[in-house]
């Protein structure tokens, strides 16, 4: 029972733990960074050939318009936000460096926000104050680039881009936030801006992609076919990607911990499987005699190992419930100690959670007692079929 318990424990331990790191890695692209479940660029804006020309790679704002009045048309979509990546220089007058920037409509990247749930609604990835539409000029930079450029919340900067066209263009602005990088990797160079400014600057009215938040997730690809073809029956030439084609960090960490997952299920299941098997065959060699006598009266072999195989089943059942015990003690436990952690890819402490995931409670629990089960019917076959008299003569 304590085997068969810790291993329940175990399983729905790290279980919940993947679950949580799923679930917020989901949520954190989708809702907080305001990616959405679906993206919409202009065709090829992915082809290397077509990267180093920005009007090949641009939605228009006439494109854009079309595609808005597409989209907000259908019954599942629930937000639209345009958002513009750009790149160049940030000086605070003295020293200059290269940025990466995203540009969004702020009041739409709220709203895709306000949609989180759990976690990710109740963190905050940003100093100071939030951008807001009226305030074109205020932007944010990431704590790297601040220290690179020796700048506070409040202090001028200027941005310095090539236009669409190819001049050199040059916008004053203001750090109004510090917010944490998308990965590590941009932590000395992530820049964030209203999109009216990104506009300016690039001397251009459009957008590099125009993300969906939809209240439906569940048949996404059947979504984007749909969409697609709407949208090129009016002339666009357009691609729509699913949020999981443009987050690879996702897939390779949850391809990751699905593997860890069924390591650490099958080490289990192969000790509560020998843990069984010991202790129901010492339980079978102590009664030989019983069986012995059981076969005496009458009783099939089939009968005698469906008892132990019962026998088996319950301690599985009980080793469950003591596992739920377990599992509930160490949820308890983490909500008290109130523990924190720095995953990959964050900057900054996030709270340490396990989650409740009734489909693993419900599986780990069936298949540790159909595995219970099944390890008793070996050592009582083994016995059932041996000779009576010795059966009843063993001491």
């Amino acid at each position: 029972m304590l085997a068969v318990g810790v291993g329940f424990a175990a399983i729905n331990i790290f279980g919940g733990f993947t679950d949580y790191i799923f679930t917020n890695l989901r949520e954190s692209f989708i809702y907080v960074e305001g990616n959405g479940h679906l993206s919409i660029f202009k065709s090829g804006a992915h082809d290397q050939d077509r990267s180093e020309d920005p009007i090949q790679t641009l939605l228009k704002n006439e494109e854009i318009s079309q595609i808005r009045a597409a989209v907000e048309a259908q019954s599942n979509v629930l937000a639209v936000a345009e958002v513009m990546t750009l790149n160049g220089m940030i000086s605070n007058g003295d020293t200059s460096t290269i940025f990466v920037g995203l540009a969004r409509v702020p009041s739409e990247h709220q709203q895709f926000k306000s949609y989180a749930r759990g976690l990710m609604a109740r963190l905050s990835f940003f100093e100071g104050q939030p951008l807001q539409d009226e305030l074109e000029y205020g932007i944010g930079i990431a704590q790297g680039l601040r220290g690179k450029l020796g700048i506070e919340i409040g202090s001028p900067a200027i941005l310095m881009a090539p236009t669409v066209y190819g001049q050199i263009n040059a916008l004053d602005a203001e750090i109004r936030q510090i917010p944490d990088a998308p990965m590590e990797l941009l932590e000395d160079k992530w820049v964030v801006m209203p999109l009216t400014l990104a506009q300016t600057l690039y001397d251009f009215d459009g957008a590099s992609r125009i993300n969906l938040l939809l209240s439906d997730a569940n048949n996404l690809e059947q979504t984007r076919s749909n969409l697609a073809t709407i949208l090129r029956a009016d002339g666009l030439a357009i691609d729509v990607h699913i949020w999981r084609e443009l987050s690879p960090f996702y897939v390779k960490v949850e391809g990751m911990f699905r593997v860890l997952f069924l390591f650490i299920f099958l080490i289990v299941s192969v000790i509560i499987v020998m843990s069984v098997v010991n202790t129901v065959s010492m339980a079978v060699l102590e009664r030989s005699r019983e069986i012995g006598t059981l076969r005496a009266i009458g009783t099939k072999r089939h009968r005698v190992v469906s008892l132990f195989s019962l026998e088996g089943a319950l301690l599985g059942i009980s080793g469950c419930g003591l596992g739920v015990l377990l599992f509930a003690a160490t949820l308890m436990i983490l909500s008290i100690l109130e523990l924190s952690w720095t995953p990959p890819q964050i900057s900054r402490s996030i709270p340490l959670e396990v989650y409740v995931v009734p489909e693993y409670l419900g599986l780990s629990m069936t298949l540790l007692t159909v595995l219970s089960c099944a390890a008793g019917i070996f050592p009582a076959r083994r016995v059932a079929r041996r000779n009576i008299v010795e059966a009843l003569g063993h001491v």
